[in-house]
């Protein structure tokens, strides 16, 4: 199994990273980075383990931090469509599914 980001998402982890990095300081912003990642791994590991949300769509929150990874499950890859921040225009993301 492999993971795939959106280009949406993509931009949105950078942003969320580079906010933690200006905003408190740069190993705040890579620790961001490095739960993303432990994340991912653990869903390609486990791709059921996040919450059903709509249709094939599912949702896993990052510790220390509030952003969910929303994304879907196709064959052999995790498809991540947000890196959606919990307070943020909730469901700004739906059109992406």
């Amino acid at each position: 199994m492999k993971v795939s980001l959106a280009s949406e998402a993509e931009h949105e982890l950078i942003a969320g990273a580079k906010y933690y990095a200006t905003q408190a300081n740069l190993e705040l912003g890579e620790a961001f980075l490095s739960e993303f990642e432990r994340s991912a791994l653990l869903l390609v590991e486990y791709p059921s383990f996040g919450t059903k949300w709509r249709g094939t769509t599912r949702r896993f929150p990052l510790r220390r931090f509030p952003y969910t990874i929303v994304y879907t499950v196709r064959d052999t890859e995790i498809r991540i469509i947000a890196v959606a921040h919990q307070s943020r225009r909730p469901g700004y993301w739906r059109g992406r599914v």
